[in-house]
């Protein structure tokens, strides 16, 4: 029953996603959009119909377990329980893994873990939040959101058995990231190797491009592929209510090489303002690459309008030639798209120029899992989630929704103690740096 209650609640959300996909295509045709929200509507709703069915079947069963313990029988604690989770996560394989390993933990202890995945996040924890209507654990993209729940109080500390678990499989420096003023409220779930392009090896040689060291050697070559005709990035930076972070991201690259690591680290903890030269500069320079003739194709018709996921087909396809993005990404490429085999379409990475700053600067990014309510199940899960176990068995499904094999997953992780042979050599070289 727990199974079959999450395979709804996914096929529920994917129809609000091909909803909300069909009124985004096509911004003249009101009546589209009409229908498109009043479908949207509808999902949702069913969505709210289907977790308050899971609700009243969670309090049954709970009811169920507190009578048997009452009777003396051998009961799981977590039996009979259940656990809400929100967060972005929303791609289908991406939401295959992530749920099925849930449902692995939740068939294990007899209890309900149900997700609901959403391209508005951001704003929709916020209304949660106000409501006092939180759900029980959110999938936070942002340490600063975390870390801005914490000290307002919303968040719950990790008891200290739970951090000294989690600690056991992640790095001092990864659990930093989930630590407010010296206490723990955040559990690392996955780690993304930032500062990547992706690109055809096949596709430089035939054209004579050598992969760049240097930024001058990167907008020297964009300029190059310019002239002969071929379109340097395939760019876009629609995320929902989050739009704008691939901005972000190649402005926080290029922060680095034009400035200082203290400069950086000021401007990402407040204390250089946007405004400043040094940032506003960067900024600007971004923008005049971005805008140069010739330099980005946008599969969506412009940058804003291009989700930040449309952008590993045109690549294959040979629309553009480059892609500045995360490790990710590797999940948004079209199926069986190889890999590192030498092929024509086969696709590599090489990291984003950093020239001769020693040592060489790698930037990191991913997801933490915070909890809005302390009880026993809801730290299990927690717990849960900064384990090996959760990482191989999000990492073997949503490889299995790719058509398994030796495909890129998408799912990467800097946990210390996964099975690193389940990951394509690829990715594995990812975690290696990420370790």
């Amino acid at each position: 029953m727990k199974s079959t209650l999450l395979k709804l609640l996914v096929a529920l959300f994917t129809l609000s996603l091909v909803a909300a996909a069909c009124g985004s295509d096509d911004d003249t045709a009101d009546s589209g959009d009409s229908d498109a929200l009043a479908e949207a509507e509808a999902a949702l709703a069913a969505a709210e119909d289907a977790i308050e069915a899971a609700e009243a079947e969670a309090a049954e069963a709970q009811a169920a377990a507190e009578a048997a313990a009452s009777a003396g029988e051998d009961t799981n604690p977590l039996a009979g329980t259940a656990v809400r989770i929100t967060g972005p996560v929303r791609s289908p394989d991406e939401v295959a893994g992530l749920m099925g390993a849930l449902d692995a933990f939740a068939e294990a202890n007899d209890m309900t873990i149900f997700y609901v995945g959403s391209a508005d996040w951001e704003s929709e924890i916020n209304v949660q939040i106000e409501a006092g209507t939180p759900p029980d654990i959110s999938i936070f993209p942002q340490p600063g959101k975390l870390a801005d729940f914490a000290r307002d109080g919303f968040l719950v500390p990790l008891p200290d058995d739970v951090t000294a678990a989690v600690s056991e499989n992640w790095s001092a420096g990864a659990m930093g990231f989930g630590n407010v003023d010296g206490t723990q409220y955040g559990v690392p779930d996955k780690t993304d190797l930032k500062s990547l392009v992706w690109y055809q090896p096949a596709r430089f040689e035939a054209n004579g491009y050598k992969v760049p060291t240097t930024l001058d050697e990167l907008f020297g070559l964009a300029e190059t592929m310019i002239a002969d005709g071929n379109t340097p990035f395939c760019i876009g930076i629609e995320s929902g209510t989050a739009t704008g972070w691939t901005f972000t991201d190649w402005v926080e690259d290029m922060m680095l090489r034009r400035h200082s690591g203290e400069t950086y680290d000021a401007w990402t903890s407040g204390e250089l303002d946007f405004a400043s030269d040094e940032v506003s500069g960067v900024m600007q320079e971004v923008l005049d690459v971005w805008n140069t003739p010739g330099m980005v194709y946008a599969q969506g018709g412009t940058i804003a309008s291009t989700s930040f996921r449309d952008n590993g087909e045109p690549l294959v396809n040979g629309d553009c030639m480059m892609h500045r993005q995360a490790s990710f990404f590797s999940s948004f490429f079209p199926d069986n798209t190889p890999v590192q085999d030498g092929s024509e379409g086969a696709i590599d990475v090489f990291q984003f120029p950093v020239g001769d700053i020693d040592p060489p600067i790698v930037l990191t990014a991913g997801t933490l899992v915070g909890a809005f309510n302390d009880r026993p199940e809801v730290m299990a899960i927690m717990e849960y989630f900064g384990s090996p176990e959760f990482a191989n068995a999000r990492q073997t499904l949503q490889k299995e929704a790719k058509g398994g094999g030796d495909v890129l997953s998408g799912f990467n992780t800097a946990n210390l103690n996964v099975d690193r042979s389940l990951w394509n050599p690829l990715e594995q070289s990812f975690l290696e740096i990420m370790a």
